[in-house]
């Protein structure tokens, strides 16, 4: 196994040189550092970067941590969060939560013991309380798609309100009066939030929503039914009550789309029939039929923000410590919503 000595050895300079070049960091001659690399490339080194974290106690790691990673959205945090770590040399392990606070206690502490100071943490449920006792403890923990007032200055959050305002104006432009909407019956900030956000958008123009309108379909067992027939379930249920609406607005583009299947399946045609608008703008919306108009949720570029603030927070000169970290949603129009005007 080739050695950092053995490098510095057939160069003539010091395993610190060395270092240096493999790093990418420190001072070195672009004459020297590009002869070091070319020694690196033919002898085909490799850096221990466990035995550097063990000597260092930190390694060159951005953890990131996430309920479902195979769900599209919670992909994106892990794609935005590598693009930003590779322009630093960093490399990116990602685990998953499950929705489980202690699952999510158990990896922080699993990225810890390999060294890693910079975790993204993508928590809706953990207590405010124990998280902001790990900030004090992790330099480079940032907390994603979550405000909590107490370590508001390591939050990176969407304002929901004002997504929920965007897709009431832009149905009430296009002539809605009548609106549905389709949420999940959970205690979820960001439902509350873009709920309300619908709602206020709305009564600022004296049009309310009535509750029958308000979907939070109850299923004991929602892991058989799934997101297709959780939809499904609610749109029959509107349906059944006499429930009079022209457009519905979903909690996010997954389930958007099972709300136009659920509506294909029962005749209904979208937008001719009844107009849908989602939340998020996954690769998906753009290429389901029809096309889905949907707010737009800047998941990669926060979590690319995210990365770019815990490596600055682990830094010798520190920045951006003390500013929030807010970024807002904007409408994508596509086909799924008519202008009934």
């Amino acid at each position: 196994m080739v050695t950092i000595k053995d490098v510095a050895r057939v160069a003539g300079v010091s395993p610190s040189t060395v270092s240096r070049v493999v790093r990418g960091q420190g001072k070195v001659g672009k004459k020297c550092r590009a002869k070091v690399q070319k020694i690196i490339n033919e002898m085909g080194y490799r850096p221990n970067t466990n035995a550097r974290a063990l000597v260092s106690r930190r390694s060159e790691l951005v953890g990131v941590i996430t309920p479902v990673l195979h769900k599209p959205f919670f992909g994106s945090i892990a794609h935005g969060a590598e693009r930003e770590a590779r322009k630093e040399r960093f490399r990116v392990m990602t685990l998953n939560s499950l929705n489980d606070t202690d699952a999510e206690l158990d990896a922080v502490s699993s990225l810890r013991e390999h060294g890693c100071q910079n975790i993204i943490l993508h928590s809706k449920y953990g207590d405010e309380e124990k998280l902001a006792e790990l900030a004090e403890q992790i330099p480079g923990l940032v907390f994603i798609s979550r405000f909590m007032p107490s370590i508001a200055p390591r939050c990176i959050w969407l304002d929901n309100v004002s997504g929920g305002r965007l897709a009431a104006d832009y149905l009430y432009k296009k002539g809605h009066r009548d609106v549905a909407i389709i949420s999940f019956n959970s205690q979820n900030q960001d439902q509350e939030e873009r709920i309300q956000g619908v709602k206020q958008g709305l009564a600022g123009k004296g049009v309310n929503i009535p509750d029958e309108n308000i979907m939070f379909p109850i299923n004991e067992k929602p892991h058989k039914l799934g997101i297709q027939g959780y939809c499904a379930s609610a749109v029959a249920e509107l349906y059944a009550k006499g429930a009079k609406f022209t457009a519905i607005v979903t909690y996010n583009d997954e389930m958007a789309i099972a709300v136009m299947n659920a509506l294909f399946d029962m005749g209904k045609s979208v937008p001719e029939d009844v107009s849908v608008i989602g939340f998020d703008d996954l690769d998906i919306a753009k290429i389901c039929r029809p096309a889905l108009t949907t707010i737009r949720y800047p998941i990669v570029e926060m979590a690319e923000y995210a990365t770019k603030l815990s490596l600055s927070l682990t830094s010798k000169e520190p920045e951006g410590f003390e500013r929030t970290h807010l970024f807002m949603p904007t409408i994508v129009e596509r086909n799924s919503v008519k202008d009934i005007n």
